[in-house]
């Protein structure tokens, strides 16, 4: 640990504090206050208690956001070549990297996960930044053949001021994500980030300035969803919608974006299987599944919260599991344990609520099944890492999204059985298979209804994979270059050149 970080995460963990952190909205710039002057606070979820407060923002501040993205795709930012654009989003990645320490405390605190996985955090949203200043001069249109009396050609155009929706469960990884690609394609955009997780998007916007982002290119309004992220998703000035976030939430959006005909991406939730077979790699196995539901305390979309696992293996398989599991440490984020608090009060409720109506109905608990509570862990918002076999598939717990460290298990006799189950809830974001017989990998990555799928390795790839979900998961690809689709509009011109 570096004498930065040390110094950071002491201050953290003494004070429940760290100084400096910006209280306003970022919009044309500059930090300012909402205009009703309204604030709210941001709550440490390994303590249960409030560690800052920023700006609660509503349909006022959200317009002077989209008025200033629009004022600034007429000013410099429009007539900049892209190469330079570049410029500004490869210093953005080095300035991410030089702030890391900071931002990476900064996340933990605010989202409650493992200070090693906010670190991992950073570095991803640094290499978003340093992928897409690669794209900016490569976005190329193609020429069409019409014959010798006329040239066709297409050209890609940035699409607009975009909007992004950024959940509390990633927020850094999920802002550069979306934010980096527009920058790329030339567009301008307006970040709403989480009520719960405000902090990371308002830190980078000011990084993007620092990197030499014109003014209004960026801005970032905080505030509660329906304060701040519901004007601005239905706001006339938007072009283009990301959203991360709920299944109910996202259709909410898609229903506010209609009368504007505004475009969209939509990341939503995920109930993804890991396919565990006699064949596999155990210990690799176990490293997968462990991963796969346990980091950050199972808060994520692609979160492999399913173990699907061949019959023959699976006692042997869950007395090795239940045993890693009975061993991960509990504890703040800032500690480094073996797994953090999950986010706020109300997600811990839910999670508990989920189990225990699962255990009524006869689910079996191989491991946890209860709230952590401890003279450790204080008052903050802990569940223990479980494993439970439910009676049937059809059991809530198999085809709902807990969003919390919990992993259903499900067994097979044979490779049609495994693809049903695999293909049996109404998402289909991810899938993860373990089995060394590659045919069978890859016949099941062809018929399994998701996005992206892992072999041998969960969470395998990066930046450079295009990343989406399929039916309740939503519509269209994140990360790659397909990312930075989403952010053009092809148009085509045709001309007559004969005399």
């Amino acid at each position: 640990m570096s004498a930065s970080l040390d110094t950071l995460v002491k201050e953290a963990l003494a004070t429940g504090r760290i100084a400096g952190l910006p209280e306003g909205h970022f919009i044309d710039g500059r930090f300012r206050p909402s205009q009703s002057g309204a604030r709210m606070e941001s709550f440490d979820p390994g303590r249960g208690t409030a560690f800052a407060s920023f700006a609660a923002g509503a349909a006022a501040d959200i317009d002077a956001a989209v008025e200033a993205g629009r004022r600034a795709l007429t000013g410099r930012w429009r007539d900049m070549k892209p190469a330079e654009r570049g410029r500004i989003l490869q210093r953005a990645a080095a300035l991410i990297g030089e702030n890391a320490d900071r931002l990476a405390v900064v996340e933990s605190l605010d989202s409650g996960k493992k200070l090693a996985e906010a670190q991992g955090d950073v570095r991803g949203a640094a290499r978003a930044f340093e992928y897409y200043a690669g794209a900016c001069d490569k976005l190329q249109g193609d020429s069409m053949p019409l014959g010798r009396d006329h040239f066709g050609m297409t050209v890609h155009e940035p699409v607009g001021v975009t909007a992004h929706i950024i959940p509390w469960n990633y927020p850094i990884s999920t802002a550069a994500r979306g934010l980096a690609p527009a920058l790329a394609a030339g567009c301008a955009v307006v970040a709403k980030p989480a009520e719960q997780t405000p902090l990371s998007a308002l830190l980078l916007a000011d990084l993007l300035r620092e990197a030499g982002l014109p003014d209004g290119v960026c801005n970032v309004v905080t505030g509660t969803g329906r304060e701040a992220g519901a004007p601005l998703v239905a706001h006339a000035g938007i072009d283009q919608i990301t959203f991360t976030g709920s299944v109910a939430t996202g259709i909410g959006v898609m229903q506010a974006a209609a009368p504007n005909v505004t475009q969209l991406v939509l990341e939503l939730g995920g109930k993804s299987p890991v396919i565990v077979f006699a064949d596999c790699q155990v210990e690799a196995a176990l490293d997968g599944v462990m991963e796969a539901i346990y980091e950050n305390a199972g808060q994520i979309c692609s979160a492999g919260s399913r173990l699907v696992i061949e019959e023959s293996l699976k006692e042997h398989f869950l007395a090795h599991l239940a045993e890693r599991v009975n061993g991960l440490s509990l504890g703040h984020g800032l500690t480094n344990p073996g797994m953090g608090p999950v986010n706020s009060a109300a997600q811990l409720a839910k999670i508990e609520g989920m189990v225990a109506a699962a255990g009524a109905r006869g689910a079996r608990l191989h491991a946890g099944g209860a709230r952590a509570e401890g003279a450790e862990l204080g008052q903050g918002w802990f569940y223990q890492p479980t494993i439970i076999e439910p009676s049937a598939s059809s059991d809530a717990i198999v085809q709902e999204e807990v969003f919390g460290p919990v992993l259903t298990v499900q067994s097979f006799a044979s490779e049609e059985e495994a693809l049903a189950l695999a293909n049996g809830t109404s998402y289909g974001l991810v899938a993860g298979i373990y089995t060394a017989d590659f045919g069978r990998a890859h016949r099941l990555a062809r018929d399994i209804d998701a996005g992206q799928i892992y072999i041998n390795e969960y969470f395998a790839g990066g930046v450079e994979m295009p990343f989406g979900g399929n039916r309740l998961s939503g519509y269209g690809r994140e990360k790659g270059l397909d990312g930075v689709k989403n952010y053009t509009r092809v148009k085509s011109i045709a001309a007559r050149i004969s005399r």
